[in-house]
């Protein structure tokens, strides 16, 4: 009776935010003013999938989605007008034509979170949510002076991280909490060590210069590359972001039979305490491209691609060539230097993908796909016998119902699978997001940087949400792959966890109050017994 104390608790808080919810006016919401919110479209937050609701529905002009964050001018204000929308009382995505110093606050925003049987949690940034409480915090302000913009809005979490079965490693100490299949090559804990775990993180911090249709500047803020929601393959919010310079163009630039828009990104990537990497080679530089055309006389539709390098961080610091990497040839034979050295030795490891999203106007419908490979082939022969080693897909569509001037209906579908391939059966392959020689893999701080499945072979999730004058409620059934029986000798083994998760936002004034209820069922867990994780968040933002 004991452990189900905790999960009756998380309950109660929970009916009691609904309670209060309910019992708020009715016409709370409309009594206060719409905020400008342009500034605080971070990945994943509820007022970036807003935007891309009010695209769909026709109230934006189509824009290229798949280069995100979006600056606070990025947002196409708006074709069809931004009224007649369901939030339209709440907020607005206009920036407000003011000379001088521009200042507004970012919303002081406090989650709770509660897993009463297992970790879990994505697309959540830094955080890492373990078994029982967990705690997050984040707030802070935006000033605008001409084309200077900045943004403050450090994160501070902490998770109790309870005591958890997990699956054995083979080794002591730190490796002891690894990743069970490969240990010593992905920085990919089970769990954060035996007592609670907290970090102070930056957030989403950004400083940057827009001026001549170019764009610059330093951030920590989360990026999201290609047209995914939920399982982006090469890049999300799913581990938060890392410290990052960036150069591009500040919108789409023009070229008269296409629109062309594109970034060049520098950072630092770190490790867990808990990483394989020996000390002195702990720290990776990343760069990284990633571009979006979209065809004159096609409206809606947006076609790019990315790449993205891992490389042990140089002694005494990147070079040009590290800057240019992503600049230079697609097959690991064709260097710049000699054009035919075999790059073997190399421990640069790249991911890049492809990508589309056709938004059809007026119908308030979208399809989008993004196809990825994990480590360039060495040659064109290479690339064209097996174009499907260590490679994934995502196909995903939305589809958006105006049942009335204030409510909108909206279904979304995505399908991620980044399963080992039958080419195993003749040449090693091994899980995506996981090279050998870049023994972190993927990862920033212990987490994935790209989806959450993308690791454990694949995800699938079909949803279904309503937005209204008040909030927004919604329903999602999904399906997620944890881990297959690779390296176990019986491919047959798999980890699956299958779930629904119920979420609503209510607006009050200046409070916005949200709540989540997800309940997990874990098939095979690490290849033992099933089990079964009851997750409950509660949010609270004032946004004053």
């Amino acid at each position: 009776m004991a452990a189900a104390r905790p999960g009756r608790v998380a309950v109660v808080i929970v009916l009691f935010s609904l309670k209060v919810a309910e019992g708020a006016a009715p016409a709370a919401a409309q009594t206060h003013e719409p905020r400008e919110v342009g500034h605080e479209l971070f990945v994943h937050s509820r007022f970036e999938r807003y935007a891309r609701a009010m695209q769909l529905l026709g109230r934006l002009d189509p824009y290229p989605w798949s280069i995100r964050g979006l600056a606070p001018g990025e947002v196409p204000c708006c074709g069809n007008g931004e009224e007649g929308h369901p939030w339209r009382d709440r907020i607005t995505l206009r920036e407000t034509d003011r000379e001088g110093l521009v200042v507004r606050t970012v919303a002081g925003t406090g989650t709770l979170f509660f897993n009463s049987g297992f970790p879990y949690g994505d697309n959540d940034g830094p955080l890492w949510a373990g078994r029982g409480l967990s705690v997050s915090l984040r707030g802070g302000g935006h000033l605008r002076y001409g084309p200077l913009s900045i943004t403050v809005a450090p994160n501070l979490f902490w998770s109790q991280n309870r005591d958890v079965a997990i699956a054995p490693t083979g080794h002591a100490g730190k490796l002891a909490f690894a990743d069970p299949d490969w240990p010593r090559s992905i920085d990919l804990p089970q769990r954060f060590g035996d007592s609670s775990y907290a970090r102070i993180d930056a957030g989403e911090s950004t400083a940057r210069l827009d001026l001549w249709g170019v764009t610059t500047g330093v951030s920590t803020a989360a990026q999201h590359w290609g047209p995914a929601v939920e399982h982006p393959l090469i890049l999300g919010n799913n581990a938060g972001g890392f410290p990052h310079a960036f150069l591009g163009t500040s919108t789409p630039v023009s070229l008269w039979i296409l629109s062309l828009h594109g970034r060049l990104v520098w950072g630092s990537l770190s490790e867990s305490e808990y990483s394989p990497a020996e000390e002195g080679r702990t720290r990776r530089f990343m760069s990284g491209l990633v571009g979006v055309i979209t065809p004159r006389g096609v409206p809606g539709l947006e076609i790019g691609g990315a790449r993205f390098f891992h490389t042990p961080w140089p002694e005494g610091g990147p070079t040009a060539r590290d800057f240019l990497k992503p600049l230079e040839a697609f097959l690991k034979e064709q260097l710049p230097e000699t054009g035919e050295v075999d790059n073997r030795s190399d421990a640069t490891n790249q991911l890049a993908s492809i990508f589309a999203r056709w938004l059809f106007p007026g119908s308030g419908f979208e399809v989008y796909g993004e196809l990825a490979r994990e480590d360039h082939s060495w040659n064109l022969r290479d690339f064209l016998v097996e174009p499907d080693h260590n490679s994934g897909y995502l196909v995903g569509f939305g589809k958006g119902w105006e049942v009335s001037g204030d409510r909108w209906v909206l279904l979304r579908g995505e399908v991620l699978n980044t399963r080992v391939t039958h080419l195993d059966l003749v040449r090693n392959q091994t899980r995506f997001y996981r090279h050998s020689r870049t023994v972190q893999g993927h990862t920033q701080r212990g987490q994935l940087l790209g989806s959450a499945a993308g690791y454990g072979g694949g995800a699938a999730l079909l949803s279904a949400e309503v937005y209204h004058p008040d909030g927004q409620f919604g329903i999602k059934g999904f399906r997620s792959l944890r881990r297959q029986g690779i390296g176990s000798g019986d491919t047959r083994l798999v980890d699956v966890i299958y779930g629904i998760e119920g979420a609503s936002t209510w607006f009050r004034g200046p409070l916005e109050v949200g709540a989540a209820v997800t309940g997990a069922y874990n098939l095979n867990r690490n290849f033992g017994s099933d089990a079964f994780n009851l997750g409950v968040q509660v949010e609270a933002a004032w946004a004053w």
